[in-house]
C-alpha cells in the first residue's frame, strides 16, 4: 500500500507541497495539507535559514474504505481474488471482484453475493450518519443480469401496449424490482408498481390511464 502521509521540505511552501504530491502520486484536491514550518530567510539571507516543512495526508475516498472492509472479509474466506473496478458517486459505491475462486461468491441466484453485500454495508455504515449504498459484483454478474432485466422489461412493456393487458413479472428482489421500475419510468404509455409480500413481491406493468 502506498504511504498515506509524507513530510517534505522545500525553499517555500509551494515547493514542499509539490514534492509531497509527486511522492504520493496525488492531485492537490486529493490531500489534506498541514504547514509545519514556514520558511525563514535567516540573518543576511543565509545564517539560520530554514526551509518550509509540510505534512501532506492522502484523503481517503469512501470507495477505498469500503474496499478495506471487503478485502478483510475475503481474506478470512481465503479466496483468490482481485478488485477489478471501483466506481464511486455520491452516496454509492460499486465494486467488481474478479479471480479464479470468486464464482463461489455468487451462490444460488446471487444469494451469497447478496449476503456478502449486506454484511459489508452493515460493517461500513455502522455508526455513520450518512449511509453509503454499496453494490458488490462478481465479474459483472449483476451488470449482465441488470442488462437482461432491462431488455425483458422493455419487451414486456411492448406486450402490454399491444395486448392492452397487464403483465405480472416473476417474484424479484427489491434491487431487481428497482431495475425494472427505472428502465420503464420514462415510458409515457406504461406504468409500473409492486404487489405482494416478500419474498414473493412482483412488478406489474400496465398501461397508463
Amino acid at each position: 500500500m502506498q504511504d498515506q502521509v509524507v513530510e517534505k521540505r522545500g525553499k517555500n511552501v509551494d515547493e514542499a507541497i509539490k514534492a509531497a504530491l509527486d511522492e504520493l502520486g496525488c492531485e492537490i484536491d486529493d490531500v489534506v495539507i498541514e504547514v509545519i514550518e514556514e520558511p525563514t530567510k535567516g540573518i543576511l539571507g543565509f545564517m539560520g535559514k530554514k526551509p518550509a516543512v509540510v505534512r501532506v495526508s492522502r484523503r481517503e475516498k469512501p470507495g477505498e474504505d469500503v474496499c478495506k472492509v471487503l478485502e478483510d472479509l475475503l481474506k478470512r474466506m481465503k479466496l483468490a481474488y482481485r478488485i477489478e473496478q471501483v466506481e464511486y458517486d455520491e452516496n454509492r459505491v460499486r465494486i467488481n471482484i474478479a479471480g479464479k475462486d470468486v464464482g463461489l461468491l455468487i451462490g444460488r441466484k446471487g444469494e451469497t453475493l447478496n449476503s456478502l453485500q449486506f454484511v459489508v454495508g452493515l460493517i461500513y455504515n455502522r455508526n455513520r450518519e450518512e449511509k453509503m449504498r454499496i453494490i458488490l459484483d462478481v465479474e459483472d454478474y449483476r451488470k449482465k443480469k441488470e442488462q437482461s432485466l432491462q431488455s425483458l422489461a422493455l419487451r414486456l412493456s411492448d406486450k402490454v401496449k399491444n395486448t392492452k393487458k397487464n403483465v405480472v413479472m416473476r417474484p424479484m428482489s427489491s434491487q431487481e424490482r428497482r431495475i425494472v421500475h427505472t428502465a420503464l419510468q420514462g415510458d409515457p404509455q406504461v406504468t409500473t408498481y409492486s404487489t405482494g409480500d416478500e419474498p414473493n413481491r412482483k412488478v406489474v406493468i400496465s398501461l397508463k390511464r
